[in-house]
């Protein structure tokens, strides 16, 4: 018997390391593992645990309607298949590939396990169209500059690429068995109540076509919210990829950012921690806690920001253009290290990715790979002005707005603008 090792690819159809498993001809075991390394770290009410709970509930009905079933573990990845490999007599095991760096790590531990035991670990690339050295500059080596990065993507683009992987012709070979019962989160310790509303994995056909009028207003249903689903990968980024390149280039764009954060991530893990431009290490953050509770809380007295982080501590979401916005106002406005920041976004949002998240809080700080100048330096009110004008989005997420219980700004913009300037004109200085 041959394992399938679902991880952050929570479908059946288009799955590439799925496929691969299948079309081996062997019998294949699908699972999926509640890392206990990564859940121990988690609060008990993370909604992301109860919406991947969700997820599996329907993949395991999935394989059952095919005679199978979807076999759930808890604990650490090495104990899991300590035990498996102790009750069955498993040749390969099959996964898709993951860039984070505990990923690897995890990956590297047991691909040594496994050949000690005889096992072969065989990964694929699922969730991103190009990886790794796919899409390299002439001289073999990676990008740092997005646009030349996405002309380059697109050249290496063909049907192959774009394919899907046709699972469904091969799942004759998905293992016979008996329904297994999903451990509950209550079993897990975690809770089972809903606080936060998933966005539909139906593509928003309608909202991609006019992605390009509609994406940097706030205050409407002008992106497709299907980052959650494409973190978790419970649909397929080549079908997405597909219907982007056909009907809006803007969008298509940014799914080709998520390629390049991605490629970014594995070829420098170490932006994880630290700053992509060494010398932006050296810019003295203030790190005042005070001033950081007040934007975490989104009592900062500028509306733009403020509604930005309270629809993020409510819903577990921020349009794109208002993280640009909290995310500059956070670094330069008050000078607070971006890996604040980072992490905050880490803990609340229910698409949040690794490789995306560092990357736009570099790119927000200026010490990201292709980051904003550092003199570039957002207005919130300008912001405000020119993407919410009539106030909808601010009034919805502050309803004291324009009464006495709203504070007034907590810094002002032109003496916070020449605070950041100097500070990153003194840290690059002594490069």
């Amino acid at each position: 018997m041959n394992i399938f090792w679902h991880r952050r690819d929570l479908r059946k159809d288009d799955n590439a390391g799925l496929y691969k498993a299948l079309k081996s001809g062997d019998e294949v075991q699908p699972i999926f593992i509640f890392d206990t390394n990564i859940l121990d770290e988690l609060p008990k009410g993370d909604q992301r645990v109860l919406f991947i709970h969700q997820e599996l509930e329907r993949l395991k009905k999935e394989y059952q309607k095919e005679g199978g079933d979807l076999w759930v573990f808890y604990g650490t990845p090495a104990s899991v298949y300590k035990e498996l490999l102790q009750k069955h007599k498993i040749q390969k095991v099959y996964t898709n590939r993951d860039y984070e760096p505990y990923a690897r790590e995890r990956d590297a531990t047991l691909h040594q396990f496994f050949s000690e035991h005889d096992v072969e670990f065989i990964g694929a690339k699922d969730h991103v169209i190009f990886e790794k050295d796919e899409v390299l500059k002439d001289d073999g080596t990676p990008y740092k500059v997005y646009t030349p990065y996405m002309r380059k993507w697109k050249e290496c683009l063909n049907a192959f690429y774009a394919s899907s992987y046709p699972t469904r012709k091969y799942i004759s070979t998905l293992h016979q068995c008996e329904a297994q019962a999903l451990i509950s989160l209550e079993e897990m310790g975690f809770d089972s109540e809903q606080t936060q509303e998933f966005p539909s994995r139906e593509f928003p056909k309608s909202i991609v076509k006019s992605y390009h009028d509609t994406r940097d207003i706030p205050a409407i249903k002008g992106t497709s919210r299907l980052s959650l689903h494409l973190r978790f990968g419970t649909i397929s980024i080549r079908e997405l990829s597909r219907f982007a390149q056909q009907h809006n280039e803007k969008y298509w764009n940014e799914l080709i950012w998520r390629d390049f954060y991605q490629m970014i991530l594995f070829h420098f893990p170490d932006s994880v921690n630290t700053a992509f431009k060494p010398e932006y290490d050296k810019v003295q953050w203030r790190n005042n806690k005070e001033e950081f509770e007040l934007w975490c809380k989104g009592k900062t007295g500028y509306p733009m920001v403020d509604a930005g982080m309270r629809e993020l501590n409510k819903t577990g979401f921020m349009h794109n253009r208002v993280r640009m916005v909290v995310a500059s106002f956070l670094t330069k406005h008050l000078l607070i290290d971006w890996r604040w920041g980072e992490a905050y976004f880490a803990e609340k949002l229910l698409d949040f990715d690794l490789a995306s998240n560092v990357g736009g809080w570099q790119w927000a700080a200026s010490s990201g790979v292709d980051a904003q100048p550092y003199f570039r330096i957002f207005n919130p009110e300008s912001q405000l002005q020119k993407f919410d004008k009539d106030e909808r989005y601010i009034r919805k997420w502050i309803p004291e707005y324009g009464t006495s219980k709203y504070p007034s700004p907590m810094v002002e913009h032109k003496m916070a603008r020449q605070r950041a300037l100097d500070a990153y004109k003194f840290a690059l200085n002594k490069s």
